[in-house]
């Protein structure tokens, strides 16, 4: 069956596109702990990051830089954090986070509830900054 990222990446279920290209897909979650966090993921299904060959792993890596410089200049931080968890979804991808300190990066706080016309909004800005670059 396939994990609930390929059928973002299928069309089958929406989602806030903040970037993409012919082998990944970026978009926000729906489950922030962060305004701005952003999953980014293969669009080939491989459950276990270290399980992908090393281009596409390399790939995946220059992708998300990418939508790091994309998300910084919407969401100012001093950083981007990155994390790569792979407990909750068997489709490897990395968490992008905006990050002011090391709690912003807990997982086990209580999630952020945005409306979905500043998802939206947040999605199109990113987009249009990633497309820019």
């Amino acid at each position: 069956m396939a994990s609930v990222f390929s059928k973002i990446v299928a069309g089958e279920i929406p989602c806030y596109k903040v970037a993409e290209d012919g082998k990944h897909l970026a978009f926000l979650d729906i489950a922030p702990v962060a305004k701005g966090h952003v999953l980014v993921v293969p669009k080939k299904e491989t459950d276990y990051i270290f399980d992908m060959e090393d281009s596409e792993l390399a790939g995946l890596m220059c992708f998300a830089k990418k939508v790091a410089k994309a998300l910084i200049k919407v969401c100012p931080a001093p950083k981007i954090g990155m994390s790569v968890v792979g407990l909750d979804v068997p489709h490897a991808h990395v968490h992008l986070i905006p990050i002011h300190g090391v709690a912003d990066m807990d997982f086990g706080k209580e999630k952020l509830k945005l409306e979905d016309a500043e998802m939206k909004s947040l999605a199109s800005r990113i987009l249009e900054e990633f497309q820019a670059l």
